[in-house]
């Protein structure tokens, strides 16, 4: 069900720490703190946020924070950061995972991290950057009643758009689910791009009267200006895009499902990053397929 903000911000407030700083987790902090919320950051890197304040260290963060939200590129950073966490005072604390992970990365922390004495859920977020900034990307929260109902609490300043879905584990699948049915749009529209550039259609006709039609999901009106080349901000880079593929494809395989259009979203991410695209916007696939054609 979704989380009322408004019920949310009536509870509590807990002091967030934020590991993890960067496009996301920077998001993530600053949105905290524009909310009037107790934030402070820590991240390996010595990367810092205007108006964050930074912990010197891990220890140091957990000392400060109520409920610890972790912003991080893949499993290993995630093992890594819950295998040090358990070496900090947990008690009575809630560990939150916004990364996009497989499940088993969290589910093999979950008896040491209760054992400590803190709660821990998944709840990765769907949107970008600017969506975190904006306050509207969608938040999918899994794990025990208690853990989720404090995540939902925790999370609200985020969004108004969060889900408790499940146990432990299945906001990460949820997470798949929903971002990988937006891969699969954009192989699909690479895909007839191709046909397009031979007729002899412009990528800009094609994409408008998709836009303006029942085939215009909305992944593709957000992305219309990049994918035209009138902006070149990067909202989500290539090189994400790979990684979180290789986490829904892996996700799919361990329910023992095919995923032919993910494997095509993969060879067409491979091909992007191969011709050094890996920084660019995800929106440069739609318009690679078309110039190759």
């Amino acid at each position: 069900m979704a989380w009322s903000k408004g019920k949310a911000m009536g509870v509590g407030m807990d002091r967030i720490g934020v590991i993890g700083l960067g496009r996301m987790g920077s998001e993530i902090a600053t949105r905290y703190a524009a909310q009037a919320v107790p934030v402070t950051g820590w991240t390996r890197s010595g990367r810092t946020v205007a108006h964050v304040p930074t912990a010197p260290d891990l220890f140091s963060l957990v000392a400060r924070a109520d409920v610890i939200v972790l912003s991080l590129f893949d499993d290993a950073a995630v093992s890594e950061t819950l295998a040090a966490l358990l070496d900090c005072p947990l008690g009575g604390k809630l560990v939150i995972d916004t990364s996009t992970i497989v499940p088993g990365t969290l589910l093999a922390y979950a008896a040491q991290i209760e054992a400590a004495g803190a709660h821990l859920a998944d709840a990765p977020i769907s949107g970008g950057p600017e969506m975190v900034a904006s306050g509207s990307c969608g938040i999918f929260v899994g794990g025990c009643h208690a853990a989720a109902i404090r995540a939902q609490a925790a999370l609200a300043p985020l969004s108004g758009r969060i889900f408790h879905v499940g146990p432990l584990g299945t906001g990460l699948v949820m997470k798949s689910i929903n971002n990988a049915m937006m891969q699969s749009y954009f192989a699909g529209l690479a895909e007839q791009m191709r046909v397009a550039r031979h007729a002899g259609l412009s990528l800009e006709m094609a994409v408008t009267i998709l836009s303006g039609g029942p085939a215009g999901a909305p992944v593709l009106k957000d992305r219309m200006p990049r994918i035209l080349g009138h902006d070149a901000s990067v909202g989500f880079p290539i090189r994400g895009v790979a990684k979180d593929n290789d986490v829904f494809r892996r996700i799919a395989a361990e329910a023992g499902v095919a995923t032919p259009t993910l494997d095509a979203a993969h060879a067409m991410i491979a091909a992007a990053i191969d011709a050094g695209l890996a920084e660019a916007d995800v929106a440069a696939l739609i318009a690679m397929a078309y110039a190759d054609a």
